[in-house]
């Protein structure tokens, strides 16, 4: 797309650039080893990657919604693993920043580390018996009340970036109280290292994004300062951080990492079919219709996906008052970018025929990854139901 940008934007998108090109070359080894690359997540810090999302006056750029996502996709064009973990940060600091649910002391505290120490911080949510948090339901996970603050029990999975995090905001349950008589949830912020805290690598052979450091994570009563309980609220009632701003820092910004993960088979895919000449051929089949027709079918679901990312991100960004109205939107550009990225590398592993199923081209697992996309909220079936419904309601 031919982008208006800013020099600002700019200089984000470049430095999202310089990154993706150090850490695409040995991407690769690392998924085949299942590795989790932690010198990754030293040059996000050294390169002051991190510090984009952090407010202006806690020593960062404050990156809105709409730059994050320009950034994001860049970033994912050289290694899609990196850059969906790394996104467990970018949008939860994004829209802490907007609605600042947390308190003011914990917030700053968590942003300065990011910013001085390359801190990083995910939710942890996910659980064997309750699937995504997504659907609703409490968690196993509970927090029983101690001296000064709480003991957390229980295990969570698919942590992102668990190797390296310095916190895990871990969606607990809290017993029965005078003041919460039927219990309530919160987000108990553990800080690692932490006595009780355990991590697990159950992710190293899963079919995509390999090299996430998605691991599961026990906790055998890790204390919790009281104040570093948030996010209090009553079973059934939203938490203050809820939709529409939480949906759209997480899905959008989710969308821009598999979009650029689609758009890296593409351009994987082009270069192979410029270099491609086959002695019956005598030219590169980059010159054959029927590849350029396959290469278009799948660069245009990329492009139209595109358009409505950047745009709904840009609204949300330029113009809030719409935002409250804007969840519709959100579902559509999430559902149209993963499905988009699916088919762009589908069609690139047809393009590419049985090299595309071996290493020698970065297809098969920008393939693997790509599907990953589809496991995010809102997933597909409630993202077309929430489509549907605002397509309905039109006609009320």
């Amino acid at each position: 797309m031919n982008l208006e940008l800013s020099p600002r934007q700019q200089r984000m998108i470049d430095l999202a650039a310089e990154l993706a090109a150090r850490f695409a070359p040995r991407v690769d080894a690392d998924d085949r080893a299942g590795r989790f690359p932690s010198e990754n997540y030293a040059e996000l810090h050294q390169s002051g990657y991190l510090r984009l999302i952090i407010p202006a006056e806690l020593g960062g750029a404050g990156a809105s919604l709409y730059e994050t996502v320009l950034i994001q996709e860049r970033l994912a064009q050289g290694d899609g693993a990196t850059a969906m973990a790394v996104n467990m940060t970018m949008h939860l600091i994004g829209r802490q920043r907007e609605t600042r649910a947390w308190p003011a002391a914990i917030f700053e505290a968590i942003c300065r580390d990011i910013a001085d120490h390359g801190a990083l911080i995910n939710g942890a949510a996910s659980e064997p018996e309750l699937g995504s948090p997504s659907r609703g339901g409490m968690p196993a996970t509970t927090a029983a009340p101690a001296d000064g603050g709480w003991l957390v029990s229980g295990r969570k999975q698919f942590v992102s970036m668990a190797p390296v995090l310095r916190y895990f905001v871990t969606s607990v349950a809290l017993p029965a109280s005078a003041e919460w008589p039927q219990g309530a949830s919160a987000n108990a912020i553990v800080r690692a290292p932490a006595d009780g805290l355990r991590l697990e690598d159950t992710w190293g052979d899963a079919l995509g994004l390999r090299t996430s450091g998605s691991y599961d994570v026990f906790y055998d009563q890790v204390f919790v300062p009281d104040a570093w309980l948030v996010d209090r609220h009553a079973p059934g009632q939203a938490p203050a951080a809820g939709p529409p701003t939480a949906s759209a820092w997480f899905a959008l910004t989710m969308a821009a990492v598999y979009l650029g993960i689609g758009q890296a088979a593409i351009d994987a895919v082009c270069r192979y079919a410029h270099e491609r000449v086959p002695s019956a051929l005598g030219r590169p089949i980059a010159t054959l219709p029927a590849i350029q027709r396959r290469v278009g079918e799948g660069q245009a679901p990329l492009g139209a996906a595109r358009a409505a990312l950047y745009t709904t991100a840009h609204d949300w960004a330029a113009r809030p008052e719409l935002r409250e109205g804007m969840l519709p939107r959100i579902a559509l550009a999430k559902y149209l970018c993963t499905n988009a990225a699916v088919a762009a590398t589908d069609q690139a592993l047809r393009i590419a025929g049985g090299f595309g199923l071996t290493r020698t081209l970065p297809l098969e697992r920008l393939h693997r990854d790509a599907r990953a996309g589809l496991t995010h909220p809102p997933n597909d079936d409630a993202a077309l139901e929430q489509i549907g419904r605002a397509a309905l309601e039109q006609w009320r």
